[in-house]
């Protein structure tokens, strides 16, 4: 047997792609912690621009709609399943309850997100503030506008609903400001 702990391993040279430009290489990746800003006017606001709020709330509605969709889809099917069907006829049932519904649910909130951040934005460009009124009103226009086809009454209440949940997602918001470290 021969012994290979004696014998000298060969040594590698490590690959650096910067060796020729005479750059050090620790000024390379030295970059800022903070957003870098066209305007000094842009680093007083602490809010997103109406474009990224419209962005933001319905792609979250529509994922929230459609996960929870998907889910209550899924457990329809599950339960819809008749006695004796296949395993494969099963799984298609819960796969395409679970996806109809999840389309319809995601769509739905998701519409909910785009009306709400266009009536949030529309409401902070004219009282020229940013407060929870804001989004308490903007809830408000949001569940009346929502429902304002099916009438008056089911838009009020839808309305006062969205108000409610507005106001309690912005409260909620401001405690965990405040009392949840992060």
């Amino acid at each position: 047997m021969a012994d290979f702990s004696s014998e000298k391993k060969p040594s590698y040279r490590q690959y650096h792609p910067y060796q020729d430009m005479q750059i050090p290489i620790h000024n390379l990746y030295n970059l800022p912690t903070s957003p870098e800003l066209v305007f000094s006017e842009e680093a007083t606001k602490q809010r997103r621009s109406w474009s990224e709020n419209l962005t933001f709330y319905t792609g979250c509605g529509y994922l929230a709609g459609a996960i929870g969709g998907g889910v209550k889809g899924s457990v329809e099917g599950f339960r819809a399943a008749e006695s004796g069907e296949t395993l494969k006829l099963r799984i298609n049932r819960v796969l395409n309850s679970g996806g109809h519904t999840g389309r319809r649910f995601g769509n739905s909130v998701g519409v909910l997100g785009l009306i709400f951040a266009g009536v949030e934005s529309g409401i902070t460009h004219l009282r020229d503030t940013e407060d929870v009124l804001n989004s308490v009103l903007a809830g408000l226009g949001t569940g009346a506008l929502y429902r304002a086809a099916a009438g008056v009454r089911s838009a009020a209440i839808a309305g006062a609903i969205g108000g409610v949940a507005a106001g309690a997602v912005s409260g909620g918001k401001l405690v965990l400001k405040r009392y949840v470290p992060l």
